[in-house]
């Protein structure tokens, strides 16, 4: 049985909420439109930075708080594909912190024989030593333990948590599906759109 840890982090790898014990089987975005996490959010009672919006993939549907990429399919103009890339960027913390999670804590590197209500436990209590470890120790993620970006550039320096990874952690990292969004959402969107390729842009 695979159980689903739906997780937010923020850009210091630290989690400010989970929701474990899912069944594997769920689609993540299902998942997520069932969690106390989707009502703070709607109810705007989770403490996100004002004006900042969550980060998700095509599995998430786009709404006023979650950003979301344009969808593959057909023809992106240039803006909209410079969206996506500046939103594939910011995802990436989530698959460092994954990926960092595994590497640190090699319980995660293959199946736990615990009853699946152990396994939640287990989970939770990892990702609090992490939250403390992250906040207290300078030791615990080193400087090259995270993918970093050659400024001058552009190139993706690969961490060192990729090489510390198995080949069946590597592949648990996957790809999710897609969903369906409101009006509002699309027009903030549309503003990041705007920023990213105007005030907002990058080399």
């Amino acid at each position: 049985m695979n159980i689903v840890l739906l997780a937010l982090v923020d850009d210091n790898y630290c989690v400010s909420y989970i929701d474990v014990g899912s069944n594997g089987r769920s689609s993540d975005g299902g998942i997520f439109a069932n969690s106390s996490l989707k009502k703070m959010l709607e109810n705007r009672t989770h403490n996100i930075p004002e004006n900042s919006v969550v980060v998700g993939d095509e599995a998430f549907a786009l709404k006023t708080y979650m950003m979301r990429p344009y969808p593959f399919r057909g023809v992106l103009d240039r803006k909209k594909r410079i969206f996506n890339y500046r939103l594939s960027r910011a995802r990436r913390v989530s698959e460092k912190f994954v990926g960092i999670l595994v590497s640190r804590f090699r319980l995660l590197e293959k199946p736990i024989s615990l009853h699946p209500d152990k396994v939640d436990l287990i989970i939770v209590a990892i990702c609090s030593i992490h939250n403390w470890l992250r906040k207290t120790s300078n030791y615990y993620i080193r400087r090259d333990s995270v993918d970093t970006e050659d400024i001058n550039t552009g190139e993706i320096i690969p961490g060192t948590w990729r090489s510390e990874l198995n080949d069946q952690s590597k592949k648990s990292l996957r790809q999710m599906g897609s969903n369906n969004y409101s009006r509002r959402a699309e027009e903030i969107r549309n503003q990041y759109v705007k920023y990213f390729n105007g005030d907002g842009s990058v080399s």
